[in-house]
Parts: structure tokens; sequence; C-alpha cells
């Protein structure tokens, strides 16, 4: 098991969201040893606390449990008013993990306002993964920590296929989507085209043959599985007329290209520059995450088109990142940046590049890909 940069700092409850997959129990079985480990994906234990969820109490000791995690607490969200009551009647402290928000926030579950912290879990990092990092893996299989287990030894295609056609049909079920599995098919596969692109859900649902709202519903799915994510657009301050709509990504670079289909008339460069672009992405939302480090994600984008494919904005300043695939940069290639910084020269500016060695121009830095993220938590 690679070790994870993730902490739970503090004394108190906590809310672990993650997509599947990312390796939530795995951590939190090698973090917490001691702890008590309820496991609601097994059906008998599930069914037994859906029927009343007051036997939790009973599977805790009276004494000596310091911390209990209930994994996959959106099977059965009543569950939460009974860890209320726990919390405040026997000062017990909980992690419960879950991969879909929507289905506690559908099911008008106790949110457990102010006595437990939400917090994130992704897929691995390259600084995690250290020497065992490849940047050509990562880009063609993404991070999922299954495909970084040498003792599963699974087929990654195969792995990710499943992964995502889990998704689809047990989304399909859940939401009552059963009349319309082609159409929410023809969705995820256009999603896929979307991917780091400016969103544009009427081009979608035209694509998809339904109705905008239809497609709005959809993406709202994806967001609350924690698949897909929206980055805004950063108009703090902006002197600029900038473009309105947030981009979309799929959470981690294997799914989506598991998920988007492929053939004669693709061009492999434009799926390569997606992939890259969302392989710096969930290294920069993960590393922000894990090590909180308190910046918001948005991208930059003018009427006009100069571009900035990610700042991060909090306490600690402003970081501009820019990717590009090409091992030699040239003066086109900083144009969005350098107008950036003309509006923000307090920032940091990196271009994330495909060559060999670090460059310095004026106060523009360009890293190698691979170096980069590998050390991503000090350059931020």
């Amino acid at each position: 098991m690679y070790a994870r940069t993730k902490q739970l700092s503090g004394a108190g409850s906590y809310l672990l969201f993650g997509p599947r997959g990312t390796g939530k129990t795995l951590w939190l079985r090698h973090t917490f040893p001691a702890a008590v480990y309820v496991d609601l994906l097994e059906a008998r234990t599930a069914t037994a606390l859906l029927a009343d969820p007051q036997r939790l109490g009973e599977r805790i000791p009276a004494h000596g449990a310091d911390l209990v995690i209930l994994d996959e607490i959106q099977r059965v969200p009543d569950l939460l008013n009974e860890v209320h009551r726990l919390i405040e009647a026997r000062g017990l402290r909980f992690v419960l993990t879950g991969s879909s928000p929507r289905k506690l926030r559908r099911g008008g579950a106790n949110p457990l306002a102010g006595r437990a912290l939400t917090e994130s879990f992704f897929p691995l990092t390259a600084a995690e993964l250290g020497t065992d990092f490849s940047l050509e893996k990562a880009l063609r299989h993404g991070l999922l920590p299954t495909l970084y287990d040498s003792a599963k030894a699974v087929d990654p295609e195969r792995y990710l296929a499943t992964y995502v056609e889990t998704y689809l049909r047990e989304e399909i079920v859940a939401e009552g989507l059963t009349r319309q599995a082609g159409a929410f098919a023809r969705f995820l596969e256009a999603a896929s085209f979307s991917q780091g692109q400016v969103m544009n859900v009427s081009e979608v649902a035209r694509e998809c043959a339904v109705q905008r709202k239809v497609v709005e519903s959809y993406f709202g799915i994806l967001e609350d599985l924690l698949i897909g994510v929206r980055l805004p657009v950063f108009a703090k301050h902006s002197r600029r007329q900038l473009v309105r709509h947030p981009k979309f990504y799929f959470f981690d670079v294997g799914v989506y290209r598991a998920a988007r289909p492929r053939g004669p008339l693709d061009d492999p460069a434009q799926i390569e520059g997606a992939a890259i672009e969302t392989l710096v992405f969930q290294e920069l939302r993960a590393t922000n995450q894990n090590l909180g480090l308190g910046y918001e994600l948005y991208y930059w984008r003018t009427a006009g088109g100069m571009e900035v494919d990610f700042v991060l904005y909090g306490s600690r300043g402003i970081v501009a990142v820019e990717v590009k695939r090409k091992r030699r940069l040239t003066g086109h290639d900083l144009r969005g940046l350098r107008a950036f910084l003309a509006d923000y020269p307090m920032a940091k500016a990196y271009v994330l590049y495909g060559g060999d060695h670090p460059l310095h121009v004026d106060t523009i830095t360009a890293w190698p890909l691979a170096d980069a993220l590998r050390q991503l938590p000090d350059l931020l």
C-alpha cells in the first residue's frame, strides 16, 4: 500500500467522500487499525441497520471504542440520526465514508451540521507513488489505486470499462431512468467529448437527442457521484471581458479515457491533450485537498481567447498553471500567462510542458510535466 498524504486533523468526526475505487476503506483501515468498523456494503449488516438504526449502538463496545468507521453511509442514510445521537450521548467519534452525497441529500438525511467536517478523497498522486509514478501509465490508465496493486494484477482496460459500466447501470436503477438508459449512455459519451472544454449544455443535448434540462440533470448526477467536476471561471477584480461558462472534467484521466469512444476519425493529439490537462487537474485537486492548502480552483479565459488552464486562489496567494504537451515552448505558448500576469502581477506562474529541463522566462517557470507533478506539493 502506498502512503497517502491525506490527513484527518483534529479529534472530531468526519464525512469522507470520494468516488468508488479511490482507496478510502483501505486507507482508513490502515490509518485507524483499532477503530470499530461497520461495512454497509455487507448486505446482512445494511439490512439489519436499515430495519432498526438503533442497533448500531449495540455494535460499539461500551468502553475502549475511540473511533467508529461507517463505510458507504449512503446505503443507510437513516443511520445519520443515530450517529448524531451517539456523538451527543456517548461522545463517540465517527468517520463516515460515502461515494454519493446525492443519495444522502435526496433522502433528507441528517447532515450532522457542526458535528462532522466534510473531507474529500482522491485517486493516487504522483507524489504518493514516488519512483513508481509513470507519466505514460498515468495518462493512459489514470491513478485509481487498484491499477497499482501488484497483488491484484487487474487488466487496466477491462477494469476501467467495468468501472464506467457499473456506475452507468447502478445509477440508471437508482435514479429510475431505466427507460432512458440509451439517452444516458449517449450522454456519457458526449460528456467525454466535452472533457476540458467550456460546457455547452445545449450542444450536448442535441447530440443526445434529449431536452436541455435533462442533460443538466445528467451532469448533476455525475457531479453528485463525484465522477464529474465543473471548473468555474476566475473573475475576481477582472478588468477584462471573460467567458461565463465553466469547464467540465471527469475526476480521473483513466475514467475519462474509458468513457470516451474512439475510432478511426478521432484525433489522437486531441485525446492526448485532454488527458494531460485532466491529469494535471486531478493532481491539483488532490494535492490541494490532501495538504489542506485552502485554494479554490478556476480557469481563466477572456472573450478574446486568452486563456490559462488553471488558477488557484486562496490565502496563500494566486497560482496560474498552463499545460502544454509540446517539447519546445515559443512566445505564443506564454501569451495567456503573460496576459494573466498583467492583471495579477502578484501571481506565481508555471508552464508544465513536455520538455526535459526547467526553464525561466521572466517571472514564468516552465517545468517538465512529470517532474512538476512529483514535486507539486512544493510548487504550491
